[in-house]
């Protein structure tokens, strides 16, 4: 048993071992407590409800047929905790029973004699669905796959750099902190991040910080046992414990009140944490990858977010700059969202035509990524079938400048316009006007450098500007 249970991570954990058999009893706790589980041994139902109301329990291993009763009067009386794995013993026969006690809430059940080493697989196996079924309470809805494109090349390398370095850690994962505004794909980077790394096999828990109150924040992150506080009837799971082997992501991280930003550095630090109303520590092995559309620095020096938190979590730094200064990368996403919109709907696939690319370039995009979404969806849903996207207010398509248009309103599109020849006229005008410096003339154009970089690189005078 001992090479399953060190695969399951089970030394250190706790199991109430209800058996009435004497030698049966101390034979199981003999190999449980051999592989570093504690082991507390009871032979009666009275015996099991005193250690249920006393101790706290990871796993239960219950035999059906006792002196005093059956344990399914322990599951049926809700004695056991809803977060305790459970799994019931019953000799041959008693197939019935055993299925009323999965009814009731246990895992599974064994058929007296079996194999030692067959506990240690069942026990696995429950806890990982456990886990799992707690993991994905909080999903939200699939956000849009993330997409790479040239404005976001940075990134993507950043990215491969951080799974070659999760490739050498070889299991304890450092955090990874994810900065952008609200829309621009966060989620979806922190989806494509476990996907793809060491742990993808593991649970992806997510937690949207902002969207749980402050009173039950600390039991959604930590858990609770039951008559924690006045609601907890039930003991609950929480999510760094579902996310066990796995990845925490939490978005919107600074919404946490400070106290538990201070609980939460610990876990980090300790690789533990104990449960709202617990007296045990428990081990957890967790990624963590936190998000924000707040600059964590300037929060930290205003005093609104823990620094020795920030300094924690601030190792792997990745940011998503806004749609708008995705520069090109604008029309391939808007196609490949499209095709999924119209997909889902059955629609035929359409193109984007040269002025539905001009208005989805020359808006702003407050909302990023999600924003584009919506448009495109409630374009195709209401029989834009040209998608000409004719919905976006035509101040914002012309641009603005403290809401004054720099288009002459009498001006009319010609015939064989070519938008990027406009674009690349208008990055070497603000490159002339800041005297060549691209920074300069990025933060002339709402860019980024990079994407200044990009179109001089197209143009072939990449060259010719100073790049500081």
């Amino acid at each position: 048993m001992g090479k399953v249970a060190e695969a399951m991570k089970l030394s250190g954990s706790s199991l109430l071992l209800l058996e009435d058999e004497p030698l049966l009893r101390r034979q199981l706790a003999a190999g449980l407590a051999a592989a570093g589980v504690e082991v507390t041994p009871a032979a009666t139902l009275a015996e099991a409800r005193r250690l249920l109301d006393a101790m706290e329990f990871d796993y239960a291993l219950l035999d059906l047929n006792l002196p005093d009763g059956r344990s399914t009067e322990l599951l049926e009386a809700k004695a056991v905790p809803a977060n305790v794995v459970t799994i019931v013993m019953t000799a041959d026969g008693g197939i019935g029973s055993a299925v009323e006690a999965i009814r009731l809430g246990a895992a599974d059940y064994l058929v007296k004699p079996f194999d030692p080493e067959e506990l240690g697989v069942r026990f696995l196996r429950a806890r990982r669905e456990r886990d799992a079924r707690r993991g994905a309470e909080p999903q939200a809805a699939l956000a849009p796959d993330f997409f790479f494109g040239s404005a976001l090349a940075i990134v993507e390398a950043q990215l491969q750099k951080i799974l070659a370095a999760d490739r050498r850690a070889q299991g304890l994962l450092p955090p990874v902190l994810i900065e952008g505004e609200t829309g621009t794909g966060k989620t979806s980077l922190a989806r494509w991040l476990h996907r793809h790394g060491p742990r993808a096999t593991g649970p992806l828990v997510e937690l949207n910080c902002s969207a749980v109150p402050e009173s039950l924040a600390e039991s959604e992150l930590f858990g609770h046992e039951r008559g924690a506080f006045t609601d907890a009837k039930e003991a609950r799971l929480g999510l760094l414990e579902a996310a066990e082997g796995g990845t925490l992501f939490l978005d919107e991280l600074p919404s946490l009140a400070p106290a538990l930003q201070a609980k939460l550095l610990k876990a980090i630090e300790d690789r533990e944490i104990r449960r709202v109303g617990g007296h045990r520590t428990r081990k957890v092995d967790v990624r963590i990858i936190a998000a924000t559309n707040a600059d964590l620095r300037a929060l930290a020096a205003a005093g609104r977010f823990r620094e020795d938190l920030l300094h924690r979590l601030d190792l792997f730094r990745v940011r998503i700059p806004p749609l708008r200064e995705r520069g090109p990368d604008i029309i391939p996403l808007a196609e490949q969202l499209v095709a999924r919109i119209a997909r889902r709907y059955g629609f035929p696939p359409r193109p984007i035509p040269p002025i539905g690319r001009t208005r989805l370039q020359a808006h702003a995009w407050p909302g990023n990524v999600r924003e584009l979404a919506h448009e495109i969806e409630r374009s195709l849903v209401f029989g834009d079938d040209q998608l000409q996207f004719s919905a976006l207010p035509a101040a914002r398509v012309a641009g603005t400048t403290g809401g004054a248009s720099w288009v002459s309103p009498d001006f009319q599109i010609p015939a064989g316009f070519s938008l990027e020849s406009a674009i690349d006229a208008l990055v070497a005008r603000a490159l002339q006007q800041a005297g060549g410096n691209v920074s300069a003339a990025a933060r002339l154009l709402g860019v980024t450098r990079d994407f200044v970089r990009y179109r001089l690189k197209q143009t072939g005078d990449a060259g010719k500007s100073d790049t500081a």
